[in-house]
Protein backbone atom coordinates (compact mmCIF):
# COMPACT_ATOMS: atom_id res chain seq x y z
CA UNK A 1 0.00 0.00 0.00
CA UNK A 2 1.27 3.92 -1.10
CA UNK A 3 1.58 6.44 1.16
CA UNK A 4 -1.26 8.18 0.08
CA UNK A 5 -3.53 5.29 0.14
CA UNK A 6 -2.87 4.50 3.50
CA UNK A 7 -3.49 8.17 3.90
CA UNK A 8 -6.94 7.26 2.16
CA UNK A 9 -7.79 4.25 4.67
CA UNK A 10 -6.90 6.23 7.64
CA UNK A 11 -9.02 9.16 6.91
CA UNK A 12 -12.21 6.80 6.48
CA UNK A 13 -11.37 5.52 9.53
CA UNK A 14 -10.97 8.95 11.31
CA UNK A 15 -13.09 9.23 14.87
CA UNK A 16 -15.68 12.24 15.14
CA UNK A 17 -13.55 13.57 17.98
CA UNK A 18 -10.53 13.71 15.60
CA UNK A 19 -12.59 15.47 12.82
CA UNK A 20 -13.90 18.12 15.11
CA UNK A 21 -9.67 18.56 16.47
CA UNK A 22 -8.70 19.45 12.51
CA UNK A 23 -11.74 21.62 11.61
CA UNK A 24 -11.42 23.89 14.71
CA UNK A 25 -7.48 23.41 14.78
CA UNK A 26 -7.88 25.06 10.87
CA UNK A 27 -10.08 27.41 12.08
CA UNK A 28 -7.65 28.13 14.54
CA UNK A 29 -4.87 29.05 12.15
CA UNK A 30 -6.95 31.27 9.60
CA UNK A 31 -8.18 33.28 12.42
CA UNK A 32 -4.69 33.92 13.65
CA UNK A 33 -3.66 35.15 10.02
CA UNK A 34 -6.20 37.42 10.36
CA UNK A 35 -5.32 39.18 13.72
CA UNK A 36 -8.70 37.59 14.97
CA UNK A 37 -9.13 37.07 18.66
CA UNK A 38 -11.75 34.74 18.01
CA UNK A 39 -8.93 31.72 16.88
CA UNK A 40 -7.79 31.75 20.81
CA UNK A 41 -11.11 29.75 20.96
CA UNK A 42 -10.83 27.73 18.52
CA UNK A 43 -7.27 26.62 19.50
CA UNK A 44 -8.53 26.01 23.07
CA UNK A 45 -11.53 23.66 21.93
CA UNK A 46 -9.25 21.72 19.34
CA UNK A 47 -6.21 21.23 21.72
CA UNK A 48 -8.26 20.05 24.29
CA UNK A 49 -9.38 17.22 22.16
CA UNK A 50 -5.82 16.08 21.05
CA UNK A 51 -4.91 15.73 24.54
CA UNK A 52 -7.23 13.04 24.72
CA UNK A 53 -5.95 11.66 21.31
CA UNK A 54 -2.16 11.89 21.81
CA UNK A 55 -2.37 10.10 25.21
CA UNK A 56 -4.15 7.13 23.58
CA UNK A 57 -1.43 7.45 20.79
CA UNK A 58 1.03 7.19 22.82
CA UNK A 59 1.91 10.42 22.25
CA UNK A 60 3.09 11.53 25.71
CA UNK A 61 4.72 15.01 25.21
CA UNK A 62 2.40 15.86 22.30
CA UNK A 63 0.00 15.51 24.91
CA UNK A 64 1.62 17.67 27.47
CA UNK A 65 2.44 20.35 24.68
CA UNK A 66 -1.55 20.36 24.01
CA UNK A 67 -2.10 21.19 27.20
CA UNK A 68 0.03 23.97 27.16
CA UNK A 69 -2.23 25.07 23.98
CA UNK A 70 -4.81 25.04 25.55
CA UNK A 71 -3.49 27.43 28.69
CA UNK A 72 -1.90 29.62 25.77
CA UNK A 73 -5.08 29.88 24.31
CA UNK A 74 -6.27 32.00 27.49
CA UNK A 75 -3.33 33.85 28.01
CA UNK A 76 -3.56 34.47 23.94
CA UNK A 77 -7.28 35.52 23.92
CA UNK A 78 -6.91 37.81 27.00
CA UNK A 79 -3.58 39.33 25.73
CA UNK A 80 -5.11 39.99 22.43
CA UNK A 81 -7.94 41.37 23.87
CA UNK A 82 -6.17 43.70 25.55
CA UNK A 83 -4.15 45.33 22.49
CA UNK A 84 -7.41 45.73 20.93
CA UNK A 85 -9.36 47.59 24.04
CA UNK A 86 -10.55 51.00 22.74
CA UNK A 87 -8.19 52.67 25.36
CA UNK A 88 -5.35 51.25 24.10
CA UNK A 89 -3.26 50.71 20.87
CA UNK A 90 -2.98 47.17 19.41
CA UNK A 91 0.79 45.78 19.42
CA UNK A 92 2.54 45.90 16.16
CA UNK A 93 4.05 43.19 14.33
CA UNK A 94 7.96 42.95 15.18
CA UNK A 95 10.85 40.88 14.24
CA UNK A 96 13.50 39.10 16.21
CA UNK A 97 16.94 39.59 15.92
CA UNK A 98 19.38 37.07 13.99
CA UNK A 99 20.90 36.65 17.27
CA UNK A 100 17.57 36.12 19.10
CA UNK A 101 17.13 33.33 16.71
CA UNK A 102 20.13 31.95 17.12
CA UNK A 103 19.76 31.54 20.18
CA UNK A 104 16.48 30.22 20.52
CA UNK A 105 17.38 27.64 18.32
CA UNK A 106 20.55 26.52 20.14
CA UNK A 107 19.27 26.15 23.73
CA UNK A 108 15.38 24.73 21.80
CA UNK A 109 17.35 22.01 20.30
CA UNK A 110 19.43 21.58 23.46
CA UNK A 111 15.79 20.96 24.98
CA UNK A 112 14.51 18.83 22.50
CA UNK A 113 17.53 16.57 22.65
CA UNK A 114 17.29 16.37 26.13
CA UNK A 115 13.80 15.50 26.15
CA UNK A 116 13.40 13.18 23.62
CA UNK A 117 16.33 10.52 25.13
CA UNK A 118 14.37 10.86 28.41
CA UNK A 119 11.67 9.53 27.28
CA UNK A 120 13.20 7.43 25.08
CA UNK A 121 14.55 5.72 28.08
CA UNK A 122 12.11 5.30 30.47
CA UNK A 123 8.74 5.55 28.86
CA UNK A 124 7.08 3.71 25.78
CA UNK A 125 6.87 6.96 24.07
CA UNK A 126 6.61 6.72 20.40
CA UNK A 127 9.15 8.63 18.14
CA UNK A 128 10.31 10.55 21.06
CA UNK A 129 13.22 12.55 19.60
CA UNK A 130 10.70 14.11 16.78
CA UNK A 131 8.23 14.69 19.41
CA UNK A 132 10.19 16.38 21.51
CA UNK A 133 11.31 18.92 18.66
CA UNK A 134 7.55 19.86 17.85
CA UNK A 135 7.00 20.32 21.53
CA UNK A 136 9.82 22.49 22.36
CA UNK A 137 9.88 24.39 19.02
CA UNK A 138 5.97 24.76 19.12
CA UNK A 139 6.36 26.41 22.92
CA UNK A 140 8.11 29.09 21.80
CA UNK A 141 6.32 29.64 18.40
CA UNK A 142 3.53 30.18 20.50
CA UNK A 143 4.69 32.56 22.79
CA UNK A 144 5.52 34.62 19.48
CA UNK A 145 2.45 34.14 18.15
CA UNK A 146 1.08 36.02 21.07
CA UNK A 147 3.90 38.53 21.22
CA UNK A 148 2.82 39.18 17.47
CA UNK A 149 6.53 38.29 15.85
CA UNK A 150 6.37 37.47 12.36
CA UNK A 151 8.88 35.28 11.78
CA UNK A 152 6.46 32.47 14.02
CA UNK A 153 4.96 30.96 10.90
CA UNK A 154 8.18 30.00 9.39
CA UNK A 155 8.73 28.09 13.01
CA UNK A 156 5.48 26.80 12.43
CA UNK A 157 6.44 25.84 8.58
CA UNK A 158 9.15 23.18 9.64
CA UNK A 159 6.87 22.13 12.95
CA UNK A 160 4.01 21.21 10.69
CA UNK A 161 6.08 19.19 8.15
CA UNK A 162 7.61 17.12 11.39
CA UNK A 163 4.32 16.79 12.62
CA UNK A 164 3.06 15.60 9.49
CA UNK A 165 5.42 12.29 9.82
CA UNK A 166 4.54 12.12 13.53
CA UNK A 167 0.78 11.76 13.29
CA UNK A 168 0.73 9.62 10.22
CA UNK A 169 3.14 7.02 12.35
CA UNK A 170 0.44 6.66 15.09
CA UNK A 171 -2.29 6.11 13.01
CA UNK A 172 -3.55 10.11 12.55
CA UNK A 173 -4.09 10.17 8.94
CA UNK A 174 -6.70 13.49 9.21
CA UNK A 175 -4.17 15.11 11.24
CA UNK A 176 -1.65 14.50 9.03
CA UNK A 177 -3.82 15.93 6.52
CA UNK A 178 -4.68 18.78 8.79
CA UNK A 179 -0.89 19.49 9.29
CA UNK A 180 0.03 19.42 5.36
CA UNK A 181 -2.88 22.37 5.17
CA UNK A 182 -1.55 23.94 8.59
CA UNK A 183 1.80 24.12 6.37
CA UNK A 184 0.11 25.68 3.44
CA UNK A 185 -1.56 28.20 6.00
CA UNK A 186 1.42 29.36 7.58
CA UNK A 187 3.17 30.13 3.88
CA UNK A 188 0.08 32.37 3.77
CA UNK A 189 -0.05 33.88 7.68
CA UNK A 190 3.51 34.63 7.06
CA UNK A 191 3.16 36.88 4.09
CA UNK A 192 -0.26 38.23 5.37
CA UNK A 193 2.07 39.22 8.52
CA UNK A 194 4.43 40.53 6.28
CA UNK A 195 2.73 43.00 4.33
CA UNK A 196 0.95 44.21 7.78
CA UNK A 197 4.47 45.05 9.31
CA UNK A 198 5.63 46.39 6.02
CA UNK A 199 2.48 49.14 6.33
CA UNK A 200 2.91 49.85 9.96
CA UNK A 201 6.42 50.67 9.09
CA UNK A 202 5.89 53.26 6.48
Amino acid sequence: MSFFESVYQGILLTSIWEWIAVLTGVAYVILAAFRSNWCWSFAIVSSSIYVYLCIIGQLYIESVLQLFYVVMGIVGWIAWTRDNDQHSEEKELSFWSIKSHILNIGLSGIGALVLGFSFASFTNQANPYADAFTTIFSLVATFMVIQKVVENWIYWIVIDIVSIFLYHQRGYSLSAVLYFVFTILAIFGFIAWYKKFKLQSR
